[in-house]
């Protein structure tokens, strides 16, 4: 009989598993193996200090974004007092899951099939990966951290199957030794419409590789080919192609995240990536760490109602925070000529500075008063045509 059973074995899977273990309980991450999430590989100067994630695990560290408008004008933004770090996720998950076991947690692989209840409790039912038997794991809670379109959020939490999402696509390519339009310590953000109509396109730096890839919510759309364009637009076309994955990001935190009886979601099953920047890892081990706690709570209390605990400690501190990425995808994704007064906007410093802090810091900058009053007021102007997209 374990505590709680982890299902999933992601970012948010993993770092729930790791704070349970760690905290004395028993718990089982299930994972399906060899699976890796198309991801652009980001993560913050916060998520490796409150992660305690070593430099070996940073492919490349990003000291400037440049952002591409649909005309092709460039505005590079340095990043200041720091530097984003790079992950390739087929290598940092199996960090974080490796980090779970050694913290205690025991792992299972294969393919979570359902959720069965009688006197004893719940149980989780899965195909093991090397018998292709069905197995059983006995316990008290599951946390699901299964993904976007998971599994168990659609069977256990009500609104679990409405979520909304864009496609996301990369390819994974042997990073050139000299091209002129690429640099292995800058991010390259493309807000153009040819490449995606209601998202964005990038070419993120892993060092020995580059991660090019884009998202869209449009059904149709050709991902492949928009890929294709912006690898060959980047100066890219003719490296080689490693490996290519596509999976669906959700863009909005579900309104639910336990079933008011044994189940708690985290990471992309609760709907944790960033509105406008697509941004999941931190999050997703956010999410992680509040449904541990969640878990850790209704096991001491014996009152599921203490689950909804993983949502309000998440909201709490970030639902601001999404509310304006939510506002600014909704007001410059929408067609190339938002997009380029969005790359256009991005030329002021103050937006570059506030832009910034909140990213590496999580939080909303609310030591510049003034600051935040002239970005309102630009951006104001940006959107109701008052001032005209400055090309550069």
């Amino acid at each position: 009989m374990y505590d709680v059973v982890v299902v999933g074995g992601g970012p948010a899977g993993a770092t729930a598993a790791e704070d349970l273990a760690k905290a004395g309980h028993k718990v089982c991450m299930l994972d399906r193996d060899g699976r890796i999430k198309p991801c652009g590989g980001a993560i913050p100067p916060r998520l490796i200090e409150d992660y305690n994630i070593p430099d070996a695990q940073l492919v490349a560290k990003i000291n400037t974004a440049r952002m591409i408008s649909p005309t092709g004008r460039q505005v590079d933004i340095a990043i200041e007092n720091g530097f984003v770090g790079m992950v390739d996720r087929e290598h940092f998950d199996e960090y974080l899951r490796g980090r779970a076991q050694s913290a205690g947690a025991d792992r299972c692989t294969g393919t979570f099939l359902r959720i069965e209840r009688d006197e004893a409790g719940p149980k989780v039912i899965y195909r093991d990966k090397q018998t292709r038997e069905e197995r059983t794991l006995p316990t008290r809670l599951i946390i699901g951290a299964d993904g976007a379109r998971s599994d168990v959020a659609r069977a256990e939490v009500p609104g679990g199957d409405t979520i909304p999402y864009v496609i996301a696509y990369h390819e994974i390519i042997e990073a050139p030794e000299a091209v002129s339009a690429y640099d292995p310590t800058r991010c390259d953000v493309v807000y153009d419409g040819a490449i995606s109509p209601d998202f964005y396109g990038w070419v993120f730096p892993h060092g020995r590789t580059a991660s090019v890839g884009m998202g869209t919510g449009i059904n149709g759309f050709d991902l492949k080919k928009a890929t294709k364009d912006l690898r060959f637009a980047s100066g890219l076309g003719e490296c080689r192609t490693i490996r290519h994955e596509g999976a669906p990001i959700p863009l909005k935190p579900l309104e639910r995240w336990d079933n008011g009886r044994d189940v708690v979601l985290a990471g992309d099953a609760a709907g944790v990536v960033a509105p406008s920047s697509g941004e999941g890892i931190y999050y997703a081990m956010v999410g992680g760490t509040v449904a541990a706690t969640a878990a850790q709570a209704c096991l001491a209390s014996g009152k599921a109602a203490d689950l909804k605990l993983a949502r309000r400690l998440f909201l709490k501190e970030h639902k601001t925070v999404f509310r304006v990425l939510a506002s600014m995808q909704n007001a410059y994704y929408r067609s190339d000529d938002r997009r380029e007064r969005f790359v256009s906007l991005c030329h002021d410093i103050d937006v570059q500075r506030l832009t910034f802090e909140a990213y590496m810091n999580k939080k909303l900058v609310k030591a510049r008063p003034m600051a935040h009053l002239r970005i309102g007021l630009k951006n104001l102007a940006h959107l109701t045509g008052l001032v005209r997209a400055e090309y550069v």
